[in-house]
């Protein structure tokens, strides 16, 4: 190449760039009189891709920060004037055919490349974005009707290569991260295949087979199948009442179910199935007692049901059919039922055994009877006799009413030489004067003062335990004879003669029947029968006496009481008051010397007695070992200290025997040894 050549060149790159710059020029003069008429028609060719920034920058305001990976020359023609924000769309889009990215930061737009857009934070849609806008947004879609798992491979063709797609199955949402355009016509999308099928619960009734077994199998084969499938899984329940089985999910979903269900839901080949309950607190032959008794009821009541003759014959073979193919029986030995029933009557039937077989409520019952007597008596007066013959006998003087005088037996113990008589004479102060001999007037007065308290204070606390509505009984009591007749029979052969008496055995003490209701909440009914009974006066041994009392008190009623509360049943409050005075016509009116022929006597008696009731409910094993700790301790540390007190000295090496030490309780919520559990064989 010359020098002409290199000249020429040189004139023509002065000359282009000449002309780019003054291209420019009328670019930017063009788009700065748009922007005072708030129209802009931007035309460019080649142009750098930050010159278009710098243009969009100046017709609408905003702040741009461009990566310096951001390179590019960009035409641009527009033959019709467009507003700012037109002129801000076009740009983004020319920013997406060239691989970039505009996100919002704040005051300023980013320009990146696409693929970091994920890495930075998005506006989201549509709070801020238009939903035609190419920007960048991040939106959180949740789902209701299916799986967000599984619509994630649905929708990733649809979202770009520097876009984001993911599930939150826990929660059962869509994280999307793509252009604003996008991201709404996805979420367009998503609302259409989020909608329920028609009908998509369904109910299926079995006719042989247990809700509850079918159940169980099913979800034993959907288990996995659920597990990988999210939050739209496929849904089985069973009703138990009814007999069904309640399906939730997809149409071929509850189709293949429906299918298989029909298939387990099959009569057995013999007609019937056998089971053996192990029972674990009620009685075997009870409950079987019971089951045929409903068995009976419910052929009575099918065997009965209207509809003509044909009806009734129909109704008879159905009655028959399971009256022959049900049969129940009891093994008292492991307390076990042994059942054989069609599907049906043996679901009813163990729906009845799992009722009654439950742990049942204890009640310890107390009762509290309480006497309290006392009573005083005084007795103050002057006996006397005279004797004005020769004779041994009395010829006159003054006694109590009934004859029975101290005076008499002294005067009968001194005449007699005899100290026969000294044991009848009464307590108290004697005072006494008198003459006794064999001739001339004998005479004796005797002055009896006597004054006396009594007090008596007897508690007696009966308990038991028993099981809610059993009946207990507690006797505490001895049997005494008593003496009903007597009478002689003479010998038919030598004439002998034959006392006999008829003695009749009473049982004697304390006797307490009870039968408790636990009634709902925390109320007990108590139906209550108690008896208290005791001699009065001593009793020989052995010895049946015509004259023996008995005094009894008895209480028959039924209260309703609170758990661990007290309550009355009845009682006696008595006060006796009662005076004699004995005393000689005329003379005991006599002041001063009418003292000496007068007998006075007064007595009072007081007496409480109350009966107190007192239940407290044991509903579990911690509360029944609780209260027999309490007495079990309570009886040791009585015969403990028993032993401590008594000696034997004969035997100093033998020891009383005392009640073993309770071992340590389980901890709380342990199970019990060797309790088995429900439906399993015992040992």
């Amino acid at each position: 190449m010359n020098a002409n050549d290199v000249a020429r060149s040189r004139r023509a790159g002065t000359s282009f760039r000449a002309v780019t710059v003054l291209a420019l020029l009328l670019a930017a003069a063009t788009v700065a009189g748009a922007q005072q008429d708030a129209r802009i028609t931007p035309n460019f060719k080649d142009a750098d891709i930050t010159q278009i920034v710098e243009a969009v920058s100046a017709a609408t305001g905003k702040n741009f920060i461009v990566d310096p990976r951001v390179r590019a020359q960009v035409t641009m023609l527009s033959s019709t004037p467009m507003s700012p924000e037109a002129f801000y769309q076009a740009f983004l889009a020319i920013l997406q055919v060239h691989g970039f990215v505009a996100v919002p930061a704040g005051n300023v737009i980013k320009i990146i490349p696409d693929a970091n857009a994920r890495q930075l934070p998005a506006n989201d849609l549509p709070d801020r974005v238009s939903a035609t806008s190419d920007e960048i947004v991040t939106q959180v879609i949740a789902v209701d009707k299916v799986s967000a798992a599984q619509l994630v491979p649905v929708l990733r063709p649809l979202i770009p290569q520097y876009g984001h797609l993911a599930a939150y199955p826990a929660s059962n949402i869509l994280i999307i991260s793509d252009r604003a355009a996008n991201v709404n016509r996805i979420i367009r999308i998503i609302r259409r295949i989020d909608q329920a099928g028609d009908a998509d619960i369904e109910v299926v009734p079995l006719q042989n087979a247990s809700a509850a077994e079918i159940v169980r199998i099913v979800t034993q084969l959907y288990q996995a199948q659920a597990a990988e499938g999210g939050g739209a899984a496929l849904r089985i329940v069973a009703d138990d009442r009814s007999n069904s089985v309640l399906l939730s999910g997809d149409r071929n979903q509850r189709l293949r179910l429906k299918a298989l269900i029909a298939h387990l839901d099959t009569p057995l080949e013999n007609g019937g199935d056998t089971q053996v309950r192990y029972l674990r607190y009620a009685d075997a032959e009870k409950i079987a007692t019971r089951l045929k008794e409903q068995i009976g009821v419910t052929i009575a009541t099918t065997g009965a049901a209207p509809g003509g003759a044909a009806g009734g014959q129909a109704a008879s073979s159905v009655a028959t059919s399971a009256d022959k193919s049900t049969a129940i029986w009891a093994d008292p030995d492991t307390n076990a039922l042994v059942v054989t029933a069609p599907p049906k009557v043996m679901r009813a039937l163990m729906s009845i055994v799992d009722k009654l077989d439950i742990r049942r409520a204890q009640v310890l019952v107390e009762a509290i009877i309480v006497e309290v007597n006392a009573s005083k008596g005084a007795n103050l007066g002057v006996s006397w006799v005279v004797d004005g013959s020769r004779s041994d006998n009395a010829v006159g003087g003054f006694l109590p009413q009934g004859g029975n005088s101290p005076v008499v037996n002294l005067a009968s113990a001194a005449l007699n030489r005899s100290a026969q008589n000294l044991s009848t004479l009464p307590s108290g102060f004697l005072v006494g004067v008198g003459r006794l001999q064999d001739t001339g007037i004998n005479f004796a007065a005797v002055l009896n003062a006597l004054r006396s308290d009594t007090n008596s204070n007897v508690i007696a606390t009966p308990s038991t335990v028993t099981m809610d509505n059993q009946e207990a009984e507690l006797r505490v009591a001895r049997e005494v004879p008593f003496l009903t007749g007597q009478f002689t029979n003479t010998g038919a052969t030598n004439g002998s003669v034959n006392p006999f008496q008829t003695i009749q055995r009473e049982e004697v003490g304390t006797i307490l029947k009870v039968t408790p209701q636990i009634n709902e909440g925390d109320s007990v009914m108590l139906k209550i029968n108690l008896e208290s009974s005791e001699l009065e006066g001593a009793v020989v041994a052995g010895v049946a006496n015509l004259n023996q009392i008995t005094s009894k008190r008895t209480v028959s009623t039924n209260v309703l009481i609170e758990d661990g509360g007290t309550v009355v049943l009845g009682g006696l409050l008595r006060d006796r008051i009662s005076g004699n005075e004995d005393r000689v016509p005329f003379l005991g009116r006599i002041p001063l010397i009418g003292e000496a022929f007068r007998h006075r006597s007064a007595t009072k008696e007081k007496t409480n007695l109350m009966v107190f009731i007192k239940p407290r409910i044991l509903r579990d094993a911690n509360q029944t070992t609780i209260e027999t700790n309490q007495k079990y301790n309570y009886m040791r540390n009585e015969q403990l200290k028993s032993g401590h007190r008594e000696v034997i000295p004969l035997l100093p090496l033998e020891k009383k025997p005392v009640l073993p030490a309770l071992p340590p309780e389980p901890p709380p919520g342990a199970p019990e040894a060797g309790a088995p559990q429900a439906g399993e064989p015992r040992p």
